[in-house]
């Protein structure tokens, strides 16, 4: 058996690192293609993180095209690429970007902590050629009820990518548990407290509560930015992930109730006169998770 062959057999899923090598991604491509479903990963049961199976590996390979149309399919644009896209000029790919009629995927926050929208390029291709979009596109002046809604200062690119970004951690959530924190995720502190009052159970949905991407250091200003971009500013979308992560928890609690300090009974003293206290009772041993798929969709705005 050769080293790569004896590897592969000890190793039957990838680090994210080594399936992007392998792939022909970069880190960044490969974790867009697993949150837009093209690449399958698995828990990683050693350490926490997602492993990308040597099977799935070797059927993303194999398919027709590759490795092209795998990049033509992760490809990201901002603005101004995004704008020749649509043979537009970039004020007018902003515009519709801001009515939420094209959806960012991605962003990043540039060294003069501006933040950067991503969108697939493939999308924006298929916007251009639907021919009901014509009139957004070559028309020149917006029709009057979007242009209404953009002199009110509408601005639905952050929601619509937290939209887009939630239905991505809901799909790698593998328990009611995790999709409790992939809800939670987008609420702010206060917002959860009042949904979940029992410390313990809010201490337990925290562990799954995922962070902001691109936020750097926690506390930088950047991870402000980041942590503003994430959370739940509109009042539709605040009463909907409230509603939604009240009726996950439900279903987390009936499958295993957060854990809490187990009470210790101290046996009563003997008759007999022994010397010295007596020993407690040891608490029953904690037993494993149990694991149980429960995928949700989210509600996202498809460009």
């Amino acid at each position: 058996m050769s080293r790569e062959t004896a590897t592969q057999t000890r190793h039957p899923a990838c680090t994210p690192s080594r399936a992007a090598r392998e792939l022909g991604l970069k880190r960044g491509e490969l974790d867009l293609a697993v949150h837009l479903g093209l690449i399958q990963s698995v828990p990683d049961e050693g350490g926490g993180g997602r492993r990308v199976p040597r099977a799935e590996i070797d059927r993303v390979s194999s398919a027709d095209g590759f490795p092209d149309s795998l990049l033509d399919r992760v490809k990201v644009v901002g603005t101004t690429d995004g704008a020749d896209v649509l043979d537009v000029t970039a004020s007018r790919f902003t515009r519709l970007a801001r009515l939420g009629l094209v959806v960012p995927v991605k962003f990043y926050l540039n060294r003069y902590r501006a933040v950067v929208w991503l969108y697939l390029a493939e999308e924006l291709k298929r916007f251009a050629a639907d021919e009901r979009n014509s009139p957004l596109l070559n028309d020149r002046r917006m029709p009057e009820g979007l242009r209404d809604m953009l002199d009110a200062g509408v601005d639905l690119r952050a929601r619509n990518w937290r939209g887009r970004h939630r239905g991505f951690l809901l799909r790698l959530a593998e328990d009611p548990w995790e999709s409790a924190g992939a809800l939670a995720a987008f609420l702010d502190p206060v917002q959860i407290a009042e949904i979940v009052p029992d410390p313990y159970e809010r201490s337990h949905l925290n562990r799954f509560r995922s962070g902001a991407p691109e936020s750097g250091a926690p506390g930088s200003p950047a991870a402000l930015i980041a942590e503003k971009i994430m959370t739940a500013d509109d009042p539709d979308e605040i009463d909907l992930l409230c509603a939604d992560l009240a009726a996950v928890l439900e279903d987390a609690r009936v499958m295993r109730p957060a854990p809490r300090p187990t009470a210790r009974r101290v046996p009563a003293p003997s008759h007999q006169g022994h010397l010295g206290s007596p020993r407690p009772e040891e608490p029953e041993p904690r037993r494993g998770w149990l694991r149980r798929l429960r995928r949700r969709t989210s509600r996202v705005t498809a460009p």
